[in-house]
């Protein structure tokens, strides 16, 4: 061991990997480096790796499904193992295989490995750079989306960590590409996107059903909730939460462990607002069987905006939600986001080489943001939104987005920001194209 170094432990990690039926795909051991042993500028610095926006997965199988070109899935065997590591880092020799003759020996990584901080990111750069070589331009507004574009053959590529996503308007050419990065990278062909960041995929001739009824099973039997009768909605109407109510948790950790869990799902968009609201816990069946159709429509995109009234509890979002038709994107707050969001999501079609000659609609409730949106005078009440005012009006001065009144009864966006009856629930759910079989809420 080198003089004024640091040393990283390490331990194997046995798991099971499943498919999307539960059945036993694989039995896995892997070699994880303790990385908490790690010393900020001695072995590890930059770490951050970017993954893939949940909008552009869903505008990317919305285009596939539109355009009707194949969908594809690739996983990377050991992805980690593939990053070339630029710091020093040394690791304790792993159990089982200890040298008896130099036992005091440590190991010099040259390699990434699972467990280390800077991981992900040596994966994600010895990945991207062998796309870049291969004709592949990294998105300007998603890096983690790689677009190919070689006279008539275009191929779209969506990386997060190890899942890769591949579609094109060429087949022959995504079986060149895969063989071409086989020689490369240890890659297992999955054939059809069936299953990718928790969803289950079925395509038909003219949509794709996205659900995630093994992901929510997962969740209800980590936290041992199988035996949850399911809800028709998730909150009751006009919740409020108050920190003098109930008695704190002994453990928290469970709990905040599925809220995080619980709010990275694509999918179930409609239970953001409760989610939110510290995630009634009894709604969570309610997932089970409940999908999103995603499909091109070649309308103009129509964004629906709804305030969310603030919160008594501190540390809350006090937010307001867009929905976009097709279902691609969720944005906090009102004016301001909702218009960045639509703003991303122009840039991210320009990248893809599709131009909207159309300015998107944003349909909002709230009379006073459009009067403001549209008024030359300012008002003293005003002034404290006059930066994002300033922002939402050039938008709309420019063409580039179009301010819609919404009655209340028709604001798709409510199910993101408020607590709601059954019926006025199930009425926007069903709206968002989210098809729900008929059983789904017997004995609810």
């Amino acid at each position: 061991m080198p003089a004024n170094k640091n040393v990283v432990g390490c331990k194997w990690v046995y798991k099971l990997k499943h498919n999307s039926d539960g059945t036993i795909a694989r039995y896995k051991a892997r070699l994880v480096a303790k990385g908490f042993h790690q010393q900020h500028g001695i072995d590890f610095d930059e770490t951050f790796s970017p993954v893939i926006k949940p909008p552009t997965v869903r505008l990317i199988l919305s285009l596939a499904v539109s355009l009707k070109w194949p969908l594809r899935q690739l996983d990377v065997k050991n992805a980690f193992l593939h990053g070339k590591l630029k710091e020093e880092v040394y690791m304790t020799q792993p159990q089982g295989y200890i040298d008896s003759v130099h036992s005091n020996y440590v190991c010099r990584l040259h390699k990434s490995i699972y467990g280390l901080k800077q991981a992900p990111r040596a994966w994600f750069e010895s990945f991207t750079s062998q796309l870049l070589h291969l004709g592949f331009t990294a998105s300007t507004a998603d890096s983690s989306l790689f677009i190919y574009k070689n006279d008539t053959v275009i191929a779209y590529l969506l990386l997060y960590v190890d899942d890769i996503v591949l579609t094109s308007n060429t087949p022959s050419y995504l079986d060149h590409l895969i063989q071409q990065l086989t020689t490369i990278f240890d890659l297992k062909d999955l054939g059809t996107l069936h299953y990718f960041l928790g969803l289950q995929v079925s395509k038909t001739a003219t949509s794709l059903y996205i659900k995630q009824t093994k992901y929510a099973q997962d969740l209800l039997k980590k936290h041992n909730m199988l035996d949850c009768k399911p809800a028709p909605s998730p909150c009751c109407p006009n919740t409020r939460l108050s920190l003098h109510d109930g008695d704190p948790l002994p453990d928290p950790h469970g709990y905040r462990s599925m809220l995080k869990e619980f709010f990275v799902t694509l999918e179930a968009l409609f239970i953001m607002a409760s989610n939110s609201l510290l995630a009634h816990c009894h709604c969570l069946p309610t997932l089970m069987q409940i999908g999103l159709v995603t499909q091109m429509t070649g309308d103009p995109l129509l964004v629906f905006s709804s305030i969310w009234a603030p919160m008594p509890l501190p540390g809350l979002l006090r937010s307001s939600l867009l929905y976009l038709d097709p279902p691609l994107s969720q944005s906090i707050e009102l004016s301001p986001f909702a218009s960045a969001e639509l703003c991303w999501i122009r840039t991210l079609l320009k990248d893809l080489g599709i131009y909207i000659t159309d300015p998107p609609i944003l349909w909002c409730d709230n009379v006073s943001a459009l009067a403001i949106a549209s008024n030359l005078v300012f008002h003293a009440k005003t002034k404290h939104i006059e930066v994002d005012f300033h922002f939402v009006r050039e938008r709309v001065l420019h063409k580039d987005l179009v301010v819609k009144f919404v009655s209340t009864v028709d604001q798709l966006a409510d199910i993101f920001t408020k607590s709601l009856s059954t019926h006025r629930f199930l009425d926007l759910r069903n709206n968002l194209t989210v098809p729900v079989p008929v059983h789904e809420l017997e004995g609810g």
